[in-house]
């Protein structure tokens, strides 16, 4: 079985993305394990700025040489920012899952209660044990 990190500050989505609370922000990215599961990244798919999203929408999309998966939105709000370097990088994902963040999500208060459904590290851990 594969020894994947996992960052205890973050919460983690069952479809494997990871989101960070930053003041009035969520940043979104993909966990150590999807992006091993993926293998090579070749090509990730951003939403536009200012794009509404609701918890649990596709919202990007991540390609690799294996599979293209949806990036599904954790929490309620409006796109406030995209990782442009993965467009011409991709392979940043690999390298660097908890650096290499999808977006970032312009949430209100009610986001709070959206991460609070989420899996900590402990039980993120143990649901891709599981999965194995």
């Amino acid at each position: 079985m594969a020894s994947y990190q996992y960052e205890t500050n973050l919460k983690y989505a069952n479809t494997h993305e990871w989101a960070r609370r930053d003041d009035a922000t969520v940043v979104v990215g993909i966990s150590d394990a999807a992006q091993d599961m993926m293998s090579d990244i070749v090509f990730v798919e951003l939403p536009d700025v200012g794009q509404a999203v609701a918890a649990g929408d596709a919202i990007a999309v991540v390609e690799s040489v294996k599979a293209a998966e949806d990036i599904v939105s954790p929490v309620t709000g409006t796109v406030a920012a995209v990782n442009e370097a993965l467009i011409d990088t991709p392979e940043l994902v690999n390298s660097d899952p908890y650096g290499a963040w999808f977006l970032k999500i312009e949430t209100d208060e009610d986001a709070d209660g959206e991460l609070e459904k989420l899996m900590d590290a402990d039980a993120y851990t143990a649901f891709v044990e599981s999965e194995s």
